[in-house]
């Protein structure tokens, strides 16, 4: 059974706290584990959360800045250390490639693991199959920095009743989804005759940001979107001086957008209560949560 389950390890910047780690993501994807910004502490985050590095295929970088990538050393370590047999792919802006490097031997150990920089230049499609692609636009941060969104193929979900009903079982059913129709004692079954559309769920990572349209984009009608909203909307002339976001400028970039659900975090160190983003976010956007490290947030149902 397919399980989707966004983890926040962390939920600081750059400053941690005595209750919030630096940055660190994971998106569980079915079969695929997506680790997003691990800052300092990403490895010890994980064992909280019983998320092993075999899970890990592919890692997102959005910047170089410390908070978002100073993890990535230990992880990519660990990696090895564990005899992780399959490749693990680094998404990372090419601009910050020299860092990558240092990061990648930043000290002696067994370098076994199967790393695979993926360095962009350009905004576009980053990987693609049968089943999802993920694409990178970029932000409007102090530095060069890349927001990503994962978008699931539409498919279809056969309806058991109609299939029984035309007396459809086996591997006939495979041939009806690969083909469209099939002919069964002369008599032609479409594939939307025992069928319903199944739309692909989406989301979308966007840290750290100014208010920009490729945070909409990036957000357009997504299911879940992980935004930063480092501070409150008293301080919104200091967020955009250090090129970030308030609750209520994240609440409007995902009202904008028509996104589903927003998932607020990278909260500032002058900030004790996590609540106060939701409040002033809610009367922007219904569908809000601010996360605490260790919290897990649901993939949401499927549209209908």
């Amino acid at each position: 059974m397919s399980e989707r389950k966004f983890y926040a390890l962390g939920t600081a910047p750059q400053v941690p706290t005595r209750k919030r780690n630096q940055n660190g993501y994971f998106l569980r994807w079915d079969d695929q584990g997506f680790l997003f910004d691990p800052g300092e502490g990403t490895q010890r985050q994980m064992i909280y959360a019983s998320i092993s590095a075999h899970e890990i295929t592919k890692i997102f970088i959005t910047h170089f800045h410390g908070d978002h990538c100073l993890g990535l050393p230990g992880i990519l370590q660990r990696i090895s250390l564990d005899n992780v047999s399959h490749p693990v792919e680094v998404y990372f802006p090419a601009s910050g490639m020299e860092y990558f490097n240092r990061m990648r031997q930043a000290s002696i150990f067994h370098d076994r693991a199967d790393i695979r920089p993926m360095p962009f230049k350009e905004a576009g499609v980053l990987f693609e199959n049968e089943k999802i692609s993920i694409t990178t636009l970029p932000l409007d941060h102090t530095v060069d920095c890349w927001g990503y969104r994962l978008q699931e193929r539409d498919g279809i979900s056969f309806v058991p009743e109609k299939l029984k009903a035309l007396g459809l079982e086996g591997p006939i059913v495979g041939q009806l989804k690969k083909e469209g129709s099939i002919t069964v004692s002369g008599k032609q079954i479409s594939l939307e005759a025992v069928s319903v559309p199944k739309p692909g769920q989406s989301f979308a990572f966007i840290l750290d940001t100014r208010v920009c349209d490729n945070a909409v984009r990036l957000a357009q009608n997504v299911d879940l979107m992980v935004c930063e909203a480092t501070f409150l909307n008293e301080h919104r002339q200091e967020a955009h001086d250090f090129g970030h976001l308030t609750a209520a400028q994240a609440a409007k970039i995902a009202a904008n957008a028509g996104a589903r659900w927003l998932t607020l975090t990278h909260f500032s160190q002058r900030y004790q209560d996590e609540e106060a983003f939701a409040r002033e976010a809610k009367p922007l956007f219904e569908h809000v949560v601010c996360m605490k490290d260790g919290d897990i947030v649901e993939m949401p149902k499927r549209k209908t």
